[in-house]
């Protein structure tokens, strides 16, 4: 009897501490734009850096485009790790490198767009260079880490202001898609094996394109184009999925599009309604249309912008990105696909 249970009390301790050890060595490495950036453009260069963003969490600017907390931030608590140091202060806050690291910009895309920051390309060799020099992290570091892959919707954006129609807009979706999935492939390759990359959410039910309807109608062009890529996307991930071996799937898609229309129905929005607006309208805007959300008069420093008051059940934050609410309502609408997850892989 003493002996089965010594067995069995040494079987428990193999079981702890092997669940300590995947704890430990889990990590999460992001790619993308501004939904999943933390912290990478430089403080003096984005708006993300200014009052009132962060004023929620962690209570002051901290590089996020949202009032608090943003995608990765809920992907990385799912994780139940810490998020991932941003690629531009990985050395001045070595302690948390072992949550992974986070290479998005905001801003950016799968190609060059309007801003000058590191494209989806560029931020992947900024991975690369890490994962060959093994100062960071190891290759055994990598086998138990997960990719997050969030970007698309600035690549349109910057199609969008260079034409006057969308005449050509297939074609770039074929082309947005076929670098994509050479991109998917260079990031498993490096050693992750487990990624996850997030359709595009409702690109006309974004601020910036209901303000014409004064927040009361989502834009169907803008929901068109952002069908039109998620469909490739379901495409290419599928083939990519075929050539794997396993009984899971390497490469997964977060819907977003279908999380935020979920979010927005349960909240119960209708085209044309008064209720949409409380629905689709930024709770963080300008005092004009002169003026963004975080504007300052250069004269006198004098705030150029409103806040909400209601700041936790909003949920958009500014013209474009979720606010902490709404990002929390779409993580809870998307937890059933993360839940699917491999086990080993995260």
């Amino acid at each position: 009897m003493e002996n089965q249970i010594v067995f069995a009390a040494l079987i428990l301790l193999t079981v702890i501490s092997e669940a300590t050890a995947s704890n430990t060595h889990r990590k999460l490495f992001v790619f993308g734009d501004s939904y999943a950036d933390t912290g990478n453009w430089e403080k003096t260069m984005a708006p993300s850096w200014k009052e009132p963003y962060g004023m929620t969490f962690p209570g002051k600017p901290s590089g996020r485009f949202s009032d608090g907390r943003v995608l990765t931030d809920h992907i990385a608590s799912f994780l139940k790790i810490g998020s991932p140091v941003p690629y531009q202060w990985r050395r001045s806050n070595a302690t948390i490198l072992k949550h992974g690291m986070n290479f998005a910009y905001g801003g950016t895309g799968v190609f060059t767009t309007y801003v000058t920051a590191p494209n989806m390309t560029t931020q992947i060799n900024y991975f690369q260079q890490i994962v060959d020099d093994e100062v960071m992290y190891t290759k055994h570091d990598l086998k138990s880490s997960i990719a997050l892959v969030s970007l698309g919707g600035n690549d349109y954006g910057t199609y969008l202001a260079a034409n006057s129609d969308t005449k050509g807009i297939y074609a770039f979706a074929t082309s947005i898609m076929k670098q994509l999935e050479l991109n998917l492939r260079r990031i498993h390759g490096l050693g992750v094996p487990k990624i996850v990359v997030t359709a595009i959410e409702p690109l006309g039910c974004l601020p910036s394109f209901t303000a014409s309807s004064s927040y009361t109608n989502c834009s169907e062009t803008g929901n068109l184009l952002a069908m039109l890529h998620n469909q490739l996307l379901n495409q290419t991930v599928a083939k990519l999925n075929e050539e794997q071996t396993g009984t899971s799937a390497t490469f997964v898609i977060l819907d977003l599009y279908e999380a935020f229309m979920s979010v927005f129905k349960k909240q119960g929005y209708e085209p044309g309604s008064s209720k949409s607006e409380n629905i689709l309208k930024p709770c963080c805007m300008g005092v004009t249309s002169e003026y963004n959300c975080g504007s300052v008069e250069k004269s006198n420093g004098t705030s150029m912008y409103t806040v909400c008051r209601n700041i936790n059940s909003t949920f958009f934050w500014d013209t474009v990105h979720p606010a902490q609410s709404g990002w929390h309502a779409a993580y809870t609408a998307l937890k059933p696909t993360l839940s699917k997850l491999n086990h080993h892989a995260i």
